[in-house]
């Protein structure tokens, strides 16, 4: 019988790489698969906690779908969503981006506050919704105390219809801006500095620069901090937890809030399964359709 040949150093640096990863991959099935399958399993039922054996109730599996196609609130939460998300994505990647091209410019003022700048990433959520509730909250707040002193008042953000959306967005922007600092803080200090000095000889204003360099260059930076910023969009729930609860009426009430709320306040865990599915389905086809612009542009280049 004929001997089995040595693999090529190309296998071998394919067989190690498969067995280097399989203990993570097996752990992110363990802690995410297993969920996701429960989830969706669940999604098919008619579950509720008021009668476990619902849970195996699988006679009409689409039914908490079809549900969906008529729930006014859960079509209202999505646009709600929508709103946050844009609001939020879009000014943590200009602030961020801004916050970045000033720290990049070398100036001493600027170069001292890079590191203040990357506070409210690293504090935990909860952390920085009870920052802000204390903020919002007019008693206590010293925004409110110095606009007394002042002679004017200021409405309650959180408790006003017309505010509340906008204090989530600003407390957000204020967690999370630091993440596009970062990125576009690397990315920059990357930049061939002959492109601008090559620019500049040849008569270029800071603003063209700006153009044509350095935004053609941090652009795939900005569409990676675009793409995980919206995925993360999805998740404010501590602001909203502790901010507004979903109020004032359903205002600032998202989806992933109000599949909270039909699973533990009202124990409906089927419907609320359904809303959540529904929610990972779109995150899912975002992220997919952002990559493949990022990829579809990084060809173009």
């Amino acid at each position: 019988m004929p001997a089995t040949p040595a693999l090529s150093y190309e296998g071998q640096r394919r067989r190690f790489t498969r067995l280097a990863i399989a203990p993570s991959l097996l752990f992110l099935l363990l802690v995410a698969g297993l969920p996701t399958a429960f989830l969706l399993i669940t999604s098919l039922t008619p579950g509720s906690l008021v009668n476990p054996g619902s849970l195996t109730d699988f006679r009409d599996p689409l039914v908490n779908y079809q549900n969906l196609v008529t729930d006014k609130r859960f079509h209202e939460t999505l646009w709600v969503q929508a709103r946050l998300s844009l609001y939020t994505v879009v000014l943590q990647v200009l602030l961020g981006t801004g916050m970045a091209l000033l720290v990049h410019s070398g100036q001493d003022r600027w170069q001292s506050l890079r590191h203040l700048f990357v506070i409210p990433m690293v504090l935990p959520p909860i952390v920085v919704a009870v920052i802000w509730k204390l903020i919002y909250t007019p008693d206590i707040s010293p925004i409110f105390h110095a606009a007394k002193a002042l002679g004017f008042m200021l409405p309650a953000f959180t408790s006003h219809a017309d505010f509340a959306l906008a204090a989530i967005v600003v407390a957000d922007t204020w967690e999370w801006a630091p993440f596009t600092y970062l990125m576009v803080l690397a990315a920059l200090q990357n930049l061939p500095g002959e492109y601008v000095e090559a620019a500049r000889m040849d008569g270029a204003n800071a603003l063209r620069i700006f153009q044509h360099i350095v935004l053609p260059y941090i652009a795939p930076v900005l569409m990676v901090c675009t793409l995980f910023r919206l995925i993360d969009s999805i998740k404010a729930f501590p602001l909203i937890f502790l901010l507004t609860g979903g109020g004032p009426g359903s205002v600032t009430e998202v989806t992933n809030y109000y599949a909270y709320l039909l699973a533990f306040n009202y124990g409906e865990l089927g419907y609320s399964s359904a809303v959540t599915v529904v929610l990972l389905s779109i995150t899912v086809v975002i992220s997919w359709l952002a990559m493949r612009l990022n990829r579809n542009l990084s060809h173009q280049d």
